[in-house]
Parts: structure tokens; sequence; C-alpha cells
């Protein structure tokens, strides 16, 4: 099989898995209802509220652990986060801001 042929079938594979968590998904909505809170963090938090609880941590000396975590979400920029995961997100940094 070819590179090309490899990554057409990953590819594939990754949408079919991708549709596959969103019936799941769906599905666990319609049964739970509203989505369930992480932490103490509120249910709507706005980029603007992330953004300043970030800049907040960042100050204390956590800007490379910051980068690192956006990474880990799958993004350089706090802008282009999937805001399903700014409470997620938040609750780390915080831990590293109070682990020291």
């Amino acid at each position: 099989m070819s590179k090309e042929s490899a990554m057409a079938l990953t590819i594939e594979e990754l949408r079919s898995a991708t549709a596959a968590l969103n019936v799941v998904a769906n599905r666990l909505t319609e049964l739970f209802g509203a989505e369930v809170s992480v932490g103490n963090a509120p249910a709507d938090m706005t980029l603007e509220e992330v953004r300043a609880a970030l800049a907040e941590i960042s100050r204390k000396g956590y800007t490379a652990e910051i980068r690192s975590l956006l990474q880990k979400y799958g993004t350089d920029r706090l802008s282009e986060l999937n805001p399903a995961h700014y409470r997620a997100l938040l609750a780390e940094a915080e831990e590293l801001a109070h682990a020291t």
C-alpha cells in the first residue's frame, strides 16, 4: 500500500470515528440533558474570561506551560480553541499555578 493510500485510509477512519463520537455525544446529551460542569468553573465561560484568567497565570511565570496546554488541546492560539474546552484548559492551568 502506498503512503498516499495509507493516509487516505487513515483520514477516512478518523472521519468514521468522529461521526461515531458525535452519535455517542448526542445520545448522552439526550439522556442527561445539559452539559456537566467541570470543576468550579462556570458553565458559560467566555473567551475573554478565559483569556484574563490565563493572562494572570502567565504573569506568574507559567507562559510556557500554558502554551503547552494549548497545544495539548490541538491549537497554538486561545482564540482557535473550541469553547467546549475552556473549562478544562483553565482547570489545568490553575492546577499548575497552585502546584508550586
